[in-house]
């Protein structure tokens, strides 16, 4: 199956594809070894987390600092 890069960087899945994944509204896109990766991704899990970060008065600048002191003695 060929798809087509559209002069705005865009390709359209085929309906066979897309329907395999249904209420998918986002997907994560990575670069593997010179292959373009779709994955999934559920918005609102992501959402629930950030609202409970939020709650819990965790920031940004938080979240930056837990990841460089776990990366301290590494």
């Amino acid at each position: 199956m060929f798809l087509k890069l559209t002069f705005k960087n865009q390709l359209t899945l085929p309906k066979s594809i897309f329907s395999e994944f249904p209420g998918v509204e986002y997907f994560d896109v990575t670069n593997e070894d010179g292959r373009i990766v779709l994955t999934p991704v559920n918005i609102a899990i992501t959402d629930t987390i950030r609202n409970k970060l939020a709650e819990l008065g965790v920031t940004e600048s938080d979240v930056t600092e837990a990841i460089a002191w776990a990366r301290k003695d590494q």
